[in-house]
């Protein structure tokens, strides 16, 4: 199917430059890498989302192949839009612009985070229908299964936790409505199989098939400051790439290299606690804050780096920082949370740690052994060019579609049990 010119839709709250994590990137790459493959794209996002939680413009720009078209959606009624279909699950004010949008003919529409607009959005369009979780928006109000905002969460308690995070209660999720809408989704997606796992363990009964997402081989955009790149083959360094929020957990790196005279850590991005971040590390020499940097400029932080570590409080999916270090044969210091132990003993690239004394060991043993350093990153890259390239991935997704197609065309034939085998899950 793959030969065939096809007509996507994807469909997402976040897209760039309006966007804070992941989950965007990946639909930018994922759209584009099947336009320069030929195929045409309409990317559908809520603008008013951003804004609601920016409280503005995104900084920086984004450029799209031409075979992607980008629908930027914002209501008149600006944050009361997204704030509506979080509440009722219905896309409500945006509901013109998505019926107009959808009065096109798509092939495959690929829902990824839908979080506000609202899970009746899964009703639009009639092509083959996929969803990513890139998070828990199906199974958890917070997206994030990190409970009271204190720890990952094995015993839910939605209704409190809601409050404690001073939301207000989803009260379409004690409906059937989203029991009815997945019903409309031809096959769920799962990066890690943890996720998938996690999924069904809280209840989610939906097949769910394994893809792991991709990073392009290598992205040049042009900016690549010299900030970036400057003193990277002075004194070692360790990297943490990511939002600067409580979940990613920069702050327990910090207190660590205050005590670790022997390789610098640098952190790059920003986020909602960057000032306390700076706080935490004012006096420390060895630890220096890069701000927000493109893919291009991050490549050869990347390659340079000891080692990318990756300290996030919660059950993380399949971190694309982890890949993107591998593409560079740089090894992985991950914490034991997650998908994290999944993708380092599946790669051998890198270590999982539990606390900080198995932390500072990896330090330390990564410092002073270059030839391990250099063996684990080449494990990690070995990985990441079978499994993690484009080319990998879209075959598993073009297999996924055709099977779907085929499916339709005979009720005999299971959707998901080709692509089931050859994801091995």
């Amino acid at each position: 199917m793959s030969d065939k010119t096809l007509r996507f839709c994807m469909v997402t709250t976040f897209y760039p430059p309006y966007n804070f994590g992941g989950d965007g990137i990946f639909v930018h790459r994922l759209a584009n890498e099947l336009a320069r493959r030929g195929h045409r794209v309409d990317v559908v996002h809520c603008r008013d989302a951003y804004h609601l939680m920016a409280g503005g413009e995104p900084a920086g720009a984004y450029d799209d192949h031409p075979n992607v078209t980008v629908h930027g959606l914002k209501s008149g009624f600006g944050p009361l839009s997204p704030l509506a279909a979080q509440q009722t699950g219905r896309t409500l004010f945006k509901s013109t612009a998505l019926r107009r949008i959808f009065s096109q003919r798509f092939d495959v529409v690929h829902f990824h985070n839908i979080s506000l607009f609202g899970p009746k959005i899964l009703e639009y369009g009639d092509g083959v229908k996929l969803y990513t979780m890139h998070e828990y928006w199906l199974v958890c109000p917070m997206h994030t299964l990190y409970k009271f905002n204190r720890a990952p969460c094995t015993k839910p308690d939605c209704f409190a936790c809601t409050l404690v995070y001073k939301r207000p209660p989803q009260w379409w999720r004690y409906s059937g409505l989203l029991e009815a809408a997945v019903k409309q989704v031809d096959a769920f997606i799962a990066p890690s199989r943890f996720i998938a796992d996690k999924h069904h363990e809280m209840g989610f009964a939906a097949p769910i098939v394994h893809l792991p997402y991709f990073v392009p081989d290598a992205v040049d955009d042009g900016l690549r400051p010299e900030r970036a790149t400057a003193e990277v083959t002075e004194k070692p360094y360790f990297l943490f790439v990511g939002r600067l929020e409580k979940l990613k957990g920069a702050q327990s790196l910090i207190p660590v290299f205050r005590k670790y005279p022997r390789a610098r850590l640098l952190i790059a991005g920003t986020g909602n606690d960057e000032r306390k971040l700076r706080r935490l590390a004012e006096g420390s020499d060895n630890i220096q804050f890069l701000g927000r940097l493109s893919d291009g400029a991050l490549q050869p932080l990347y390659r340079h780096a000891v080692a990318l570590i990756v300290p996030s409080l919660w059950f993380e999916n399949l971190p694309l920082v982890i890949m993107e270090a591998f593409r560079q044969k740089t090894p992985v210091i991950a914490r034991n949370l997650g998908a994290m132990r999944e993708i380092i003993q599946e790669s051998g690239g890198g270590f999982i740690y539990d606390d900080e004394k198995t932390l500072v060991d990896a330090l330390a043993r990564l410092t002073s052994d270059r030839a391990y350093r250099d063996t684990l990153g080449r494990w990690g890259h070995q990985t990441y060019a079978a499994e993690w390239g484009a080319d990998a991935h879209l075959n598993t997704y073009f297999e996924l579609i055709r099977n779907i197609t085929v499916r339709r065309r005979s009720s005999t034939i299971d959707p998901l049990s080709e692509c089931a085998k050859s994801s091995n899950y």
